[in-house]
């Protein structure tokens, strides 16, 4: 949160104030996440107040919704429906229809949880009309899927069975696995309340695969407890068990947080006492081994007399070196100790600041905006220097690909700084041509970084790609040391970038070039940061190169978006093979 505090400062002094009203709500999502409502009430209020204050209706609607949202995680259905029907009122308003479907689908959630299944129903099929009206397939797989949750709990296998596998279709279709996990688990639990066991059987471990191939706890438990039934009913009592098991252990992992913490508690507890009880037996075994010693010595004095001496001035020399021994050895332990939990902190923190980084980036709904794309997003540390923006602003979607001086830590503090000032020229100076948006921005991080020209000082800053779309055919583009590459009926384009960055640059700060085209329907366009085509790899550990990049994206043409993703993860996996990944990795590519 330390690093989102210093985001606000920053944001506060170059007075963005729509990058202040996303702080607050990006800081208001991560204290729910942390299951503190009570801050994340507070600044989703804070959001409120400001989107209020400038009139930004979309923003307010957003805010509404998501205290309805906290409102019915603590049971309180009353508040909550207030506050989606304010929601559902503005985005009403500003004919946003994405938006007025997913208020629909919150509201029947409510409904949904009071046991008003009729009710809950006409809301989710009115959110699906919207769905398909605006062609947005994620919206209407999810409306299938808690349609087909409704019929379940009515009786009706029959028809929850439709609904469950016309969202499996969808997900499929997209390539979403965690969709298509959630899908198979439901479809195979209808399958078990009919007693068709065989095809119940099916589909738990379809579901249980896809879950364990996307890491998905609570789907890989909802199939082992799909499979646990399966297996008592088919007399298989050790897969049943084993299956109970996992599901006891993903129930755990994502509910019993406190009884996960007292297990781990125990198991430091019975550890240490089992130190304990070694250390004493060995003290106890040298307490022995020195009494038959002195006993020793002691025959040995009334028989060497002089020799008793020395004996014992040698035991008392060992005797010391050895607790001076011990104590360096316990020194080091906790110096050991206090490095490892300081190493831990600073894992927390910079895994942490994942979270906030994570929370800046254009969400799925707002990436839905493009009509068939993929990001593929791999930072070579925790947090990135590359990032990826969007905004939809005046009918007119911007996207960027950028590239900031470094990488984790330092670079996920650029990428921030670089994410709220093209937020500032797009929304607060309503700039429209991407160089021009470029060249304000640059002259947002000189000011920002104090930036002179000194001789010593660091000219921080970014490189990247920015395009202006009119959801139509007219595509503008500006380029800053990252090309970008378009591809029509198998013929590829390279548009060249300019030989500066958007930062400070020695000399005169030049303008951007403007790349203006006119799009049709197949056209591919691909924005990339440096990271993929530099990286180490290959039988004789070279560079995967610019060309051999540019072939690639040639080869997967008749691909769907979602496969030339998996395509391009599967390559950069061979190609990288053992090595380090050496840079930040951004590709995203979309189809129009």
């Amino acid at each position: 949160m330390g690093y989102y505090q210093r985001s606000l400062e920053i944001l506060e002094e170059i007075n963005n104030i729509k990058g202040m009203t996303k702080a607050y709500n990006n800081m208001g999502i991560i204290y729910k996440n942390q299951g503190n409502e009570k801050k994340a009430l507070e600044y989703y209020h804070k959001c409120l107040k400001i989107s209020e204050e400038i009139g930004d209706k979309k923003a307010i609607a957003k805010a509404y919704s998501n205290i309805g949202n906290i409102f019915r995680g603590q049971g309180n259905h009353k508040q909550a429906l207030e506050y989606y029907r304010k929601s559902f009122k503005l985005d009403e308003i500003l004919g946003d229809k994405r938006g007025m479907a997913n208020t629909l689908i919150n509201i029947g959630n409510i409904y949904a949880d009071s046991s008003k299944g009729d009710t809950a129903l006409s809301y989710y099929k009115r959110a699906l009309e919207i769905y398909e009206e605006i062609s947005d397939k994620r919206g209407k797989a999810a409306c299938y899927g808690n349609i087909g949750s409704i019929f379940k709990k009515q009786g009706d296998p029959e028809q929850a069975l439709i609904y469950y596998q016309q969202g499996l279709k969808i997900f499929v279709e997209t390539g979403n696995r965690r969709g298509m996990a959630v899908s198979y688990n439901h479809i195979g639990n209808l399958y078990f309340i009919k007693e068709d066991y065989s095809e119940a059987l099916k589909y738990g471990n379809q579901a249980m695969d896809m879950a364990t191939e996307v890491g998905g706890v609570l789907e890989i438990g909802s199939a082992a407890h799909l499979l646990h039934k399966v297996f008592l009913i088919n007399d298989q009592p050790s897969k049943a068990l084993e299956m109970y098991k996992l599901y006891v252990e993903m129930r755990d992992s994502i509910y019993s947080q406190e009884n996960k913490e007292a297990s781990i508690k125990l198991d430091y507890q019975h550890a240490y006492e089992k130190e304990q009880a070694l250390a004493e037996a060995k003290h106890q075994e040298q307490m022995a081994l020195s009494a038959e010693r002195e006993k020793r010595q002691k025959l040995i004095a009334y028989a060497t007399g002089g020799g008793l001496l020395i004996v014992f001035l040698f035991a008392i020399f060992i005797f010391n070196r050895l607790r001076i021994t011990r104590m360096q050895k316990k020194i080091i332990e906790a110096q050991k100790e206090i490095v490892e939990a300081q190493k831990k902190d600073i894992t927390d923190s910079i895994q942490y600041a994942e979270n906030i980084q994570q929370a800046l980036l254009p969400s799925a709904e707002e990436l839905s905006l493009i009509p068939d794309g993929f990001v593929l997003f791999k930072p070579k540390d925790i947090v990135s220097g590359d990032f990826y923006w969007m905004q939809h602003f005046n009918d007119r979607i911007y996207i960027a690909v950028c590239d900031c001086t470094g990488h984790g830590v330092p670079g996920a503090f650029m990428s921030m700084i670089g994410s709220s000032l093209l937020d500032e020229a797009v929304v607060e100076k309503g700039i429209t041509k991407p160089n021009e948006i470029f060249y304000d921005v640059r002259k947002g991080f000189i000011e920002a970084l104090k930036q002179t020209g000194d001789a010593g000082q660091q000219k921080d800053g970014m490189d990247g790609v920015l395009i202006a779309w009119d959801k139509k055919i007219t595509l503008e583009i500006a380029t800053a040391f990252n090309p970008a590459f378009f591809i029509r009926n198998g013929e590829i384009w390279e548009i060249k970038a300019d030989r500066q960055p958007v930062g400070f640059l020695t000399g005169e700060q030049k303008e951007f070039t403007h790349h203006e085209f006119t799009v049709q329907r197949g056209d591919t366009l691909y924005l990339f940061s440096d990271g993929f085509h530099d990286q180490f790899g290959g039988p004789k550990e070279k560079k995967f190169m610019m060309k051999n990049f540019k072939n690639l994206l040639l080869s997967i043409q008749d691909k769907i978006m979602n496969e030339q993703k998996v395509i391009l993860e599967d390559t950069l996996l061979e190609w990288k093979g053992d090595l380090e990944q050496v840079d930040d990795i951004l590709v995203m590519g979309m189809r129009f």
